[in-house]
């Protein structure tokens, strides 16, 4: 009877479980006092959860401010995040404005969807009490370009982004939310550890958090092109991720 029951859970469908690629600065707006460099996290994780999946050496991390881009993937030093191989780096301010780092990933095998995720992942930090440059677009191969100032936001302020990939707005794509639950949240029901919104026709997604803290947005399409696995072309799951601080209303 317990075998014939345990057959029958394997049968139920799971909940899908949301990867996310991760920048994760120490804080999300520098003042003066905090110094002249930022240390910034990056993995590749379930921020609901709370546990990692390897990230390999990125294929590349950039920093983007004032028009100039720096590469930064030499610079990165292992670490790990929920026992799971990650990285760190020391990112310079050397002027006041909007710091956004970018990180591209190594295509990252999935089998349990059958498919290649290669998360494209950015966040936007303002420095030293300006915030110039914050909307500004990338070119990544696809990326989330906020329409909302991705800092010093309020908990209850909706945070709007375009979905773009290959620079032209994406229409209809599903964008995937998680809260970095440092607080041990605990969800009422599976369904509510990733929020689901769809961009509307012009690649435009609203979405509100609950509460304060880092929110990730993974805007997801299909790639143009394949990766093969053991001699199988398999598809690509092409991720737009940015992460957005939410202060607490005092």
């Amino acid at each position: 009877m317990h075998r014939i029951f345990f057959a029958f859970l394997l049968c139920l469908p799971l909940p899908a479980v949301a990867h996310f690629g991760f920048v994760l600065p120490q804080t999300a707006m520098v003042s003066q006092q905090d110094g002249r460099s930022l240390d910034v996290t990056f993995a590749f994780l379930h921020p609901f959860e709370q546990f990692g999946m390897p990230l390999a050496a990125p294929a590349r991390v950039t920093l983007y401010v004032n028009g100039t881009e720096t590469d930064l993937t030499d610079t990165l030093t292992p670490t790990q995040v929920f026992n799971e191989p990650a990285f760190t780096a020391k990112v310079p301010l050397t002027r006041p404005g909007a710091y956004a780092i970018a990180m591209e990933p190594q295509p990252y095998w999935e089998p349990a969807e059958d498919v290649f995720i290669v998360h494209h992942t950015k966040t936007v930090i303002g420095a030293f009490g300006d915030d110039t440059g914050w909307d500004t677009e990338l070119g990544l191969p696809t990326e989330i370009v906020p329409i909302t100032r991705p800092f010093g936001l309020w908990q209850g302020n909706a945070f709007q982004g375009v979905v773009k990939t290959g620079g032209a707005p994406a229409p209809g794509a599903t964008v995937e939310v998680e809260y970095w639950n440092t607080e041990s949240v605990t969800a009422p029901s599976d369904l509510m550890i990733t929020q689901t919104v769809i961009a509307d026709a012009n690649g435009v997604f609203t979405y509100t958090p609950p509460g304060p803290g880092w929110w990730g947005f993974a805007a997801l399409t299909e790639a143009d092109y394949t990766l093969p696995y053991e001699g199988v072309e398999k598809p690509v799951e092409l991720g737009a991720v940015i992460w957005v601080h939410f202060e607490p209303w005092p």
